[in-house]
């Protein structure tokens, strides 16, 4: 990938530089930085007036087609506004899972009828969505989803559960992946196959939300129940019984150029630790500083590897890019580590608040702390990361299936 920038992506940066700035020092200041890791739960109303304000000045999907409401940026100038973005800590995004993941999908796998339904809202910043993949006995595993839906009519029928269901309680819409075979038994060759993405929306009887109290104190995750849910046929994405081909399309447009704007905000978490560590005087401690060098390199690593990687096709999965998930979710977590070790003891001591919200006693280092144990277990916990790099990036044979559970039961 070429890493140079035009004068036009320079003047792109410039304008976006400023816009973001005018904004967030403006009307809203009050949600700049916030909304990071551990503290989704914040300001919910005016993060959600941001985004749409961010859709009104055509800030979302901005690498969509013109035709569509996007901008058609090129790669570099993607890379640019996240980047930009994160510098001027932007508030989380509450929009992300549409903007970033639902969008590309509708536009490389939907018709021009949902391209017209759902399109819209997203890039508007008015229509909030939330992925339902995941189910107890289906995290890394997601093919072993039971989840189920049956025709009636021109519609579907689902009954199930999914959980860890980020902004459930906020979303109007969840996309969902449901077998449409009824004949799938859990342990089947055959279990990719009969799966189908649907998009459901999430304000209908027969649906349940039920919040997942963490160890931050807050409730982002969600359980949620579908019992006679419905979704319409027309809102099946990519035919019925393709749904494995369109969410493993979807999982590869979560690795583009966002993922830069991620590390700088990463960046920008490392530098809040080091400025801790200056105002301890923890810094001058040789093994401190070492932590500190190891943790700046390897974010300087996954920012080369993002960037070969983003030079490729968004659905080309290249080897290098089996590393991502293991390798950020790694580096956070020492981070997090680093933080309250920055703090020394005040890191045991939290904030003394009147009538404080779930999660706001909370120092902003142990938050960072507590929230990163976890970025080594969702999404794929790092031993599944690992078998994937092993088995699909190196080509060693395939971990052996585990035994049924009868037969462990019944011994040798």
């Amino acid at each position: 990938m070429d890493l140079h920038f035009s004068a036009a992506d320079e003047a792109f940066r410039a304008e976006a530089r400023a816009w973001l700035t005018d904004a967030l020092d403006g009307e809203f200041a009050v949600v700049r930085g916030r909304g990071g890791p551990g503290d989704e739960h914040s300001l919910f109303e005016a993060r959600w007036a941001w985004e749409q304000h961010l859709g009104a000045h055509s800030w979302t999907g901005v690498a969509w087609p013109t035709e569509h409401g996007g901008r058609s940026l090129t790669l570099h100038q993607q890379v640019i506004w996240f980047e930009e973005y994160a510098r001027a800590r932007g508030p989380g995004r509450l929009g992300h899972i549409g903007e970033g993941l639902v969008g590309p999908t509708v536009l490389h796998f939907g018709d021009d009828e949902q391209k017209a339904r759902f399109l819209p809202g997203i890039r508007a910043g008015t229509d909030l969505w939330c992925q339902g993949y995941s189910e107890p006995n289906a995290g890394s595993d997601l093919a072993n989803i039971a989840t189920r839906a049956e025709p009636d009519g021109d519609d579907w029928v689902l009954t199930g559960q999914k959980v860890w269901t980020s902004l459930a309680q906020w979303s109007q819409w969840c996309f969902v992946l449901a077998r449409t075979n009824p004949g799938f038994r859990e342990g089947s060759s055959s279990k990719h196959q009969g799966i189908t993405f649907f998009m459901v929306p999430m304000d209908q009887d027969g649906i349940e939300i039920r919040p997942i109290r963490q160890v931050t104190g807050t409730a982002e995750f969600n359980e949620v129940f579908f019992d006679g849910a419905r979704a319409r046929g027309a809102d099946v994405i990519g035919g019925v019984g393709n749904g494995w081909k369109v969410a493993m399309g979807l999982l590869a447009f979560e690795r583009g150029a966002s993922t830069l704007g991620q590390q700088l905000a990463f960046r920008n978490e490392l530098d809040t630790v080091v400025e801790a560590l200056r105002a301890s005087g923890r810094i001058d401690d040789p093994v401190i500083r070492q932590r500190v060098a190891r943790l700046h390199g390897e974010l300087e690593i996954m920012r080369w590897n993002t960037l070969r990687v983003l030079s490729t096709s968004a659905t080309d999965v290249r080897p290098e890019a089996l590393v991502t998930k293991l390798y950020w979710a790694t580096w956070h977590r020492a981070l997090g580590e680093l933080a309250v070790d920055a703090a020394g003891a005040g890191s045991l001591l939290g904030r003394e608040l009147e009538d404080p919200e779930p999660g706001d006693e909370l120092t902003d280092a142990q938050r960072l702390f507590l929230f990163t144990r976890a970025d080594t277990i969702y999404g794929g916990s790092n031993q599944i990361q690992r078998t994937i790099i092993g088995e699909r990036g190196l080509g060693l044979p395939r971990e052996p299936a585990p035994a049924p559970a009868a037969a462990i039961a019944k011994g040798p």
